[in-house]
């Protein structure tokens, strides 16, 4: 018989990149006594990666847990990208009800749309937090109304329209239930989750069984799974069937060797778990996202979601350029391909296949920010070694007709820019679906566009917009091949011979176009040292001296002016690639180079 267990609570918390989501758990684990008074604590502590610290997002969901009157609330913490949707769709299956965070200036973003979508198809009752009130420009009672119109525009139902509003400040530490009422600490929120999210509830006699929503990894005991308990018990040293509701031939017999739940942000063992308790599995090798972990008597798996295919593959290549091992710690396909595959541990969205060379890998993912965080994590790491530019995956429908994938991209921008969005994005086969008035002079257009048709788009929309523009997206199902796009309108500039740049050489260089590098810089032949304003490539010699004469001295360069290269970050180093380049990355360098570097061979088209 099912019954509720009344004293756990679990909630995912949904927001827009930057609307707070991750400062609002910090304070709830502050004032809920999970850190000592005198306990030095990071900022944005759950975003344990270095990378997500530095760009402000979450990329993998984390779990923690509070207490609050004798309940344990399970938070788990979802990320913002649709790129890394496919963790949010699984953790969705833990919990049993949402907070949606959203800024009270900002208002209702697309891309909570798509968490939001997924939770309320659910069924799951929603909390929202209207966050950074404290903001002098905040505007809660539009935001209201820009919620409830969000959550009858994703068709919730009645009770879900009910919801309750909680008004915070969580870099202040504290909500309150009216924008007017007296502003203390975090108890409002506290008292609302009790209240509003229902106890999870199961049956504690049945079968044991826990379906598996993410993975962890750890180099000592290898794969960790983690799924709530929604039906039985759960035991050290039990002996269990693991079964998959997509693989109907899964039949394991496994033992489960060590049991942890959360508790703040560690994991405690525990010997066993009953109901609604979300737990960490350790000891079962081959432990794969959206198994159901079973008593032996009565293997039944829990249905689940299938996981959302990539949309967008590049080539991971050993470096063989000329600077090849100078700078990285692990350069050779084994090194590449056991981090590769090691990788897929934990990044079930990602796919990864080995081609018939045996030094390519083909790396398939949901899109260009989810490749880009793998390729600067390898790099800090200490991985040498090449990327091709990204490529879209394309299907082919019963009558053989080409599919590819489709995006709707939210675009944001002021007025004045929004002529030149519009032309950039119809070249690259975009379709303007709608077009209204945002917030303080900005437009918001809305446009279908083919995924490929994104790729490189990133760098272009911020000069055009001079920095003001925003665009999200959100992957929209395959359509019909759309034709042909030209991604690249400018040519590249490329070194002639390999030596160190002067700065007579780039001096001449510079009138052709946009340089990358500096003086001093090394470089080798068939590197892409720059931007051609034209449209063709064009070998340059930036390693050229003057000659000298008696009457010539080489101090003269020094009145030589050259304008500041202008330096790639990764994204815009992965946007800027054509077809027939690659990005080298190292530990310590970016830089761009023709697949043939042999000029002669290159006109050829030989490799």
């Amino acid at each position: 018989m099912k019954t509720k267990r009344e004293d756990i609570r679990n909630i995912a918390i949904i927001a827009h990149v930057d609307h707070g989501k991750t400062t609002l758990v910090d304070e709830l684990l502050k004032q809920s006594g999970v850190f000592r008074e005198n306990q030095d604590v990071a900022e944005r502590v759950m975003d344990s990666n270095d990378i997500e610290r530095e760009r402000g997002i979450t990329i993998l969901a984390k779990n923690t847990a509070v207490y609050y009157e004798n309940t344990k609330i399970n938070i788990i913490d979802t990320p913002g990208h649709a790129d890394f949707g496919g963790e949010v769709e699984r953790v969705l299956k833990m919990v049993n009800g949402v907070i949606l965070v959203v800024d009270a200036f900002e208002g209702a973003m697309p891309q909570t749309k798509f968490v939001l979508k997924k939770a309320l198809a659910l069924k799951l009752p929603v909390i929202v937090c209207i966050n950074k009130i404290d903001r002098p420009e905040a505007r809660p009672a539009d935001v209201i109304d820009e919620v409830l119109e969000l959550l009858i525009d994703l068709g919730a139902d009645d009770d879900q329209l009910d919801c309750p509003f909680v008004f915070a400040s969580a870099r202040d530490g504290y909500a309150t239930y009216n924008t007017d009422d007296e502003k203390v600490d975090m108890t409002p929120l506290f008292e609302t989750i009790l209240d509003y999210i229902p106890a999870p509830e199961g049956d504690p006699d049945a079968g044991t069984q826990v379906l598996i929503s993410t993975i962890d990894y750890n180099e000592y005991v290898g794969r960790i799974g983690v799924g709530k308990v929604d039906n039985g018990r759960i035991s050290v040293n039990q002996e269990v069937v693991l079964v998959n509701h997509h693989d109907p031939d899964k039949k394991k017999k496994v033992k489960i060797s060590k049991l942890y739940e959360f508790d703040g942000l560690n994991k405690v063992e525990v010997k066993e778990a009953g109901i609604g308790s979300i737990v960490a599995i350790a000891g079962i090798p081959d432990i794969a996202i959206g198994d159901t972990i079973c008593s032996p008597e009565n293997p039944q798996p829990i249905e689940f979601q299938k996981i959302s295919e990539p949309t967008i593959a590049m080539q991971f290549i050993v470096n063989d350029s000329p600077f090849a091992g100078k700078e990285g710690k692990f350069v050779t396909s084994r090194h590449l391909r056991e981090r590769l595959f090691r990788e897929l541990n934990t990044d079930v969205s990602l796919r990864v296949e080995e081609t018939e060379n045996t030094d390519s890998f083909k790396v398939a993912g949901r899109g260009e920010l989810h490749l880009s965080v793998l390729i600067e994590n390898m790099r800090r790491e200490g991985y040498e070694f090449a990327v091709s530019k990204a490529e879209v995956l394309y299907k082919t429908d019963e009558k053989g007709k080409k599919l590819e994938p489709m995006e709707i991209a939210y675009v944001d921008v002021p007025d004045e820019f929004t002529g030149i969005v519009i032309e950039k994005l119809s070249q690259r086969k975009g379709e303007l679906r709608n077009m209204g008035m945002s917030n303080g002079g900005y437009t918001r257009l809305e446009f279908s566009i083919p995924s490929r048709g994104l790729i490189g788009y990133r760098g272009d929309f911020l000069t055009d917009t001079k920095g003001n523009g925003i665009v999200n997206t959100s992957f929209d199902g395959y359509a019909p091949y759309k034709g042909d796009i030209q991604y690249r309108s400018q040519g590249s500039l490329i070194a002639f011979e390999t030596g160190e740049a002067v700065t007579y050489g780039l001096f001449n260089a510079q009138d052709r176009g946009t340089l990358f590098i500096g003086p001093g810089e090394k470089v080798y032949a068939g590197m892409v040292v720059g931007q051609n304003a034209k449209t063709d490539d064009i070998e340059l010699n930036v390693c050229k001296t003057k000659h000298l004469t008696n009457t010539r001295s080489s101090s003269a360069d020094e009145a030589l002016k050259l304008t500041p290269p202008k330096i790639l970050s990764l994204e815009e180093a992965l946007d800027f690639i054509d077809t027939d380049e690659l990005l080298e990355v190292t530990p310590k360098s970016l830089r761009i180079r023709k697949k043939i570097l042999d000029p002669k061979m290159r006109k050829r088209g030989i490799s």
